[in-house]
């Protein structure tokens, strides 16, 4: 764990993610990413030294099977107060609207969900599993299919709904949260989404580790842009204040 609790200190300096006082919602979808960080948080909070609270928080779609049993058993285990909320996300997007690329939708329709969930039990802060190749991935995925160049902010405070999302693991590869899940043994939930694994980002994934065989060096480099601020940076690195976007 002291790579992943490095990343986040790391992330943490560079970003001003959390501070004292903050009452942080952690999303857990019951994946890799997101029980990770929800074990991270728990781990980082004992010792650097900022007096913060966490609260678990995962959204049902409105799919089964979906236990969330072995969720709330860690998050008993390591302190944490679990809130489980039902939606109806699923039936929107795939009965009522029959979404034929329905992860973008379904993305805005938790972020929404999980933020109005957040403000409900007084947190101020939301924090979310996306790590380094979750960053790249998002970078590529805007330039192959908007035309644009960006990619998700570490910090970023959302105005219309007064709360900030912060991604304390943007630091961490993927390969190390695999790894890290495994050996901690950490009860991940089996996504029950038809859409699950056949979506563009696995497409934009597909393509990384192709050219990485040719360029090993590709996601450190594509990293480095993304911070590098004097010329085209999208990550202001140590910058005072906090990049504001509309929910």
């Amino acid at each position: 764990m002291k790579t992943v609790l490095g990343c986040i200190r790391k992330a943490d300096t560079d970003f001003g993610m959390i501070e004292p006082g903050d009452r942080i919602a952690v999303g857990v979808s019951g994946g890799k990413d997101s029980l990770l960080l929800l074990y991270a948080l728990s781990l980082y909070r004992k010792f650097s030294g900022k007096d913060f609270t966490l609260q678990a928080i995962t959204l049902k779609l409105g799919l089964e099977p979906f236990d969330v049993t072995p969720i709330a058993e860690l998050c008993e285990k390591i302190d944490v107060l679990y809130t489980v909320l039902d939606t109806q996300i699923y039936d929107v997007i795939f009965n009522i609207r029959k979404e034929t690329n329905p992860c973008a939708l379904c993305a805005k329709m938790r972020r929404g969900a999980l933020n109005d969930a957040a403000k409900a039990a007084g947190c101020n802060k939301v924090a979310l599993g996306h790590h380094r190749d979750d960053a790249i991935e998002t970078l590529l995925m805007s330039l192959i299919f908007e035309g644009r160049l960006h990619t998700f902010h570490p910090n970023t405070y959302l105005s219309r709904r007064d709360i900030t999302v912060i991604r304390p693991m943007v630091y961490v590869p993927e390969k190390h949260v695999i790894h890290m899940v495994k050996t901690l043994d950490l009860p991940v939930v089996h996504n029950p989404c038809p859409a699950d694994g056949n979506s563009k980002r696995e497409e934009i994934k597909e393509l990384i580790r192709t050219l990485s065989k040719t360029y090993p060096h590709l996601k450190d480099y594509m990293l480095s842009a993304l911070q590098n601020t004097d010329q085209y940076g999208l990550w202001d690195v140590k910058q005072a204040g906090r990049p504001k976007e509309n929910p």
